[in-house]
């Protein structure tokens, strides 16, 4: 299939705003142990009810950030987002996909999808290095290596290292 071509599976992709009945589901997303190795930078706690709902409130609150439920065949899959990371002072897109949704096309998907409506070139995202599926989607959506990093992940208890990945206005601009 060409690239950003959606596999027909996840022709059933819809991203709508976040409601406030989405946020129990995100934080049980969230509590997979599984999903916080792989995403490395999550909360310290994500346990903690309370600091979810704070964070959420903030993110919500904030109209700099663009977010969208990612909805398949009707079931809340996950979020997506966009903000403005203070490093590069350029927007940065993030997602997490509940577990159950793995390895369907659906963040490839939804991701395609979020681009066309964030438009922002250049538009950064950071994975870490041993997430492949993640790493994967990036790339499929046409983001290339920008660079390295590393900080501390709270899901592992130490260190991770990360890539930094790229999406350009124009392929060809590398």
């Amino acid at each position: 299939m060409p690239r950003n071509t959606p596999d027909p599976l996840t022709t059933d992709i819809v991203l709508r705003d976040v409601l406030a009945s989405d946020l129990p589901i995100f934080f049980a997303q969230q509590l997979d142990v599984d999903a916080n190795h792989m995403a490395a930078f999550t909360a310290k706690n994500p346990a903690n009810r309370d600091a979810f709902m704070l964070h959420w409130q903030r993110i919500l609150g904030d109209e700099t950030i663009t977010i969208k439920t990612i909805l398949f065949a009707g079931q809340v899959a996950g979020h997506i987002l966009s903000y403005e990371y203070e490093e590069f002072a350029q927007p940065e897109i993030g997602y997490w996909i509940g577990k159950p949704f793995w390895g369907k096309g659906v963040a490839t998907a939804a991701l395609t999808a979020f681009l066309q409506h964030v438009t922002a070139r250049p538009i950064y995202a950071r994975v870490a290095k041993d997430n492949i599926a993640s790493l994967c989607v990036l790339e499929k959506c046409g983001f290339t290596l920008f660079g390295e990093g590393k900080g501390f992940s709270n899901a592992r208890g130490m260190e991770a290292e990360e890539f930094i990945m790229i999406l350009r206005a124009n392929a060809n601009n590398r």
